[in-house]
This record gives C-alpha cells, structure tokens and sequence, in this order.
C-alpha cells in the first residue's frame, strides 16, 4: 500500500502479479505494455523483499526471542544479536572457579624482609656497641623433643637472617634433672639482660615443670610470645567505658603490649589479601587459650561479628555456613567439610594434623582441620596447610620482639638511624 500511494505521484498506477512474476504498467489514458520500467523493477524487488522479511520475521518469532523498536517512526522487528551462553538446560553447568591459596609463606617472607630492611638502618653493632643497641631474642628449649627442635632451630635461623641478636639455652632434661629453680633463675637473668628484648619459652614443657609458673616469671614487656596474664588482660579489654585510652587494633606495631603471634599471623593473612572483617560474620572454631580465644578477640576489635564454636555448639554445620570468615583452630583432621562453608567464605585453617598416607615418603602427609581439597569448591580464600598459617608464627616473633626493641629505645632510633645510612650514602657519592 505505500508503494502504491508513492507511485500516484507519477500518475501511473502499479500492480504486483505475483503468480506471473511481472509488473503491469498502466497510465490514466493508455496501457503501455507488459515490459516494465526499469524504476519499476527496482519498487517491485523492494516491496517483495519487504514481504519475505515480514514472513520470515514472523515464523522466527515463535523459534528465537526478539525485540519490537520502540521508535515511532520504526515498525520493523530487530532481532537481537544472539549470544552464547555460560551453561544451557542441555549441557552440564561448567564447574566453578576454585578458591585463591592464601600463601603464607610468600607474606610471612615480605614480613622479614621488611624486618631486615629496617633493622639493616641500625648502626653496625660492635664490641665497644652498648648493650640492646640491636634487637634481641632469648629462646629456652627443655627437652629432646625433635619437633621442638626443629621449631628452635628456625626461630634462630631467623633471627640471624634479619639482623638480630640470638640467644638459646638448652636443657636436656636427661632421667628429669631440670627443675623449676634452674629455669626460673635462668628468666631471671633475661630479664635483667638490657641486650634480651624478647624472650621465648619452647611449649610444652615437661610434665614435672608447671608451665604456668615459668610463664608468669617472664617480664610482660619482654614476654613476646604474649602468654602472659598481663598481655592476655590487655588483650580481653575492649576499652569501651569513658575514658578508656582507644588502640590503633589495625597497627599491631602502635600496640603498647605483645599480641599471641598465631592469632596476629591469622589476622595479619587477613589484611595482606584485602579482607576486611568488620560488620562480617566471623566463627572461630576452637577456644583455645593459644589460639582460639585470643583471635577471636582480634576480630572483636575489628569490629566483626564474632561467634566462637566448640564441642558443645548445637548445630555446628548451620553457625558456620552462615560465616564470611572462618578460623579453624581445633586440632582435628578435616573436621570441617566443603558443605559446611558459605559460597565465596574466607577460611583460615590453623590445624596441622598428620595422617597415614602410604604414597608419601614418611609415610605420612600434614592436613588441616578444614577438609582442602573440598573446601577451595566453595569458598573464595584459604589458607594450605602446609604453607598457611605456620610460616606466619615465625614472623610475627620476630615482628614482636622488634616492637619490644623499639619500645625501649623509641621510634626516633629507628629514624635517626635512618638519618645516618642516608647520610654516609650521600659522602660515599661525593667521594
């Protein structure tokens, strides 16, 4: 029909045999002939054309999805490019990605590389050096434990990678010759020692050794491992009433007291990925003195909702499906399965547990208390284990006992020290 009325203009009149495939031509006076224009062939073309999108438009609407324009002056059907889809009711769902490894050792590396870069702008310590003029550690090892040993070993070795000062005792403790005397005479002296900044005593302890008895025999300020009942008060105070002085709970080193190094390595993972725990849903699973309690405190001051489970927790499997943040600190070899965590959870897994595996060399092979392998289907973040959480402790020893150092001697060594290398590289650049 709008061919029609545009052809009138022309005084001629247009008419479409459709089953003859021509085009009659007539005018108002005389018919001209069958043998077309060729502006009537090129109409004709159009207005089929015009026809056949119009058919095959309104056959494919009932097959595929379109969409009508919504312009005025538009009366077409647009059909959509079509797109490929993620997964279709036909073909398996493709798997989700897996949760990132929150690789302890590479932080807990960056940690003591920092330490090194800042006591390394210390003056050279020397013989006529005065005492504590460098950080120093104090480690006490009772007993032939090899696992024990191994973990002395490492402390020291890190101590010497960085730039402090190490100092270890050993007791061998051979047919139970060590008494509480010999040890407590033994912190005594560290305690008076201006070169010992941190002391460390290797847990446990004999069973004929009262472990608290030793603890609370070490100087709170030189007490890095952060056990004493004068750190864990400190610890567990909110100071929420009026006039409570308020602490800087995101800088570790601003704190005037020593914080447990596992649970600070927990909430230092934390913050080395990103995660930010406040106003979240956080569960602590354990409530340990060393680990569970103390952490749990950590996320409370970070202001997150904190619930901690133990064995007498009704319903364990739905109070942490409903947590964003999940500590693990039970000491039971995946306890914790993949359908326990919420979609896109961050878990940090503090267990080490050994279990017999045939396939490896010892004859055994270290896990944690979440189920790994299950548990990175679901969640966003986890820690490995090994490689998680362990490799923090270490650190945060020696990030302790460089806080106890400067606690004495001021930040304002630390700067003037600063001062001094920038100082003797510029003369060396003049020379």
């Amino acid at each position: 029909q709008i061919a029609c009325k545009k052809i009138t203009r022309y005084n001629r009149e247009y008419f479409i045999a459709s089953q003859q495939q021509a085009v009659y031509c007539s005018g108002p006076s005389s018919i001209t002939s069958f043998m077309p224009s060729r502006a009537a062939v090129l109409l004709g073309i159009v207005v089929l054309s015009l026809v056949f999108v119009q058919s095959t438009a309104s056959t494919a609407f009932l097959a595929s999805p379109f969409e009508v324009s919504s312009a005025p002056s538009s009366s077409a059907l647009r059909i959509p490019q079509t797109k490929t889809m993620a997964t279709t009711a036909s073909s398996p769902s493709s798997s989700s990605p897996l949760a990132k490894d929150i690789d302890g050792k590479s932080i807990a590396a960056a940690i003591r590389s920092e330490l090194t870069q800042q006591i390394s702008l210390l003056p050279p310590s020397t013989a006529s050096s005065p005492p504590g003029s460098r950080p120093g550690l104090a480690v006490m090892l009772v007993g032939q434990r090899r696992d024990s040993q191994t973990y002395v070993r490492m402390k020291e070795k890190a101590c010497h990678d960085c730039g402090m000062n190490s100092f270890l005792r050993v007791y061998d403790n051979v047919d139970g010759d060590v008494t509480e005397e010999l040890l407590l005479n033994q912190i005594s002296e560290w305690n008076d020692d201006l070169a010992v900044h941190g002391i460390l005593v290797q847990l446990p302890l004999p069973a004929h050794i009262d472990e608290e008895v030793i603890l609370r025999a070490v100087r709170p300020d030189k007490d890095v491992d952060g056990l004493h009942p004068a750190n864990t008060a400190r610890l567990f105070s909110t100071s929420t009433h009026a006039g409570a002085a308020k602490l800087n709970w995101k800088d570790f080193s601003s704190l005037p007291f020593h914080v447990p190094c596992t649970p600070q390595g927990c909430i230092e993972l934390l913050d080395r990925i990103g995660v930010d725990v406040e106003g979240k849903n956080a569960v602590v699973i354990g409530r340990s003195n060393l680990v569970g309690l103390p952490v749990a405190m950590l996320l409370l001051h970070r202001n997150a909702t904190v619930t901690i489970v133990h064995s007498r927790t009704r319903d364990i499997e739905a109070v942490v499906k409903n947590a964003d943040v999940v500590i693990a600190a039970v000491g039971r070899a995946k306890m914790v399965p993949g359908s326990w965590l919420k979609k896109g959870a961050v878990v940090v897994d503090v267990g080490i547990n050994s279990v017999e595996d045939a396939t490896a060399k010892r004859g055994y092979r270290l896990v944690g208390d979440v189920d790994y392998d299950c548990a990175r289907e679901i969640c966003e973040w986890i820690t490995p284990v090994p490689g998680g959480v362990g490799p923090m402790t270490i650190a945060m020893l020696l990030r302790n006992t460089w806080n106890s150092w400067k606690r004495k001697n001021g930040d304002s060594a630390t700067a003037g020290a600063a001062d001094d290398v920038a100082s003797e590289a510029v003369e060396g650049g003049k020379q």
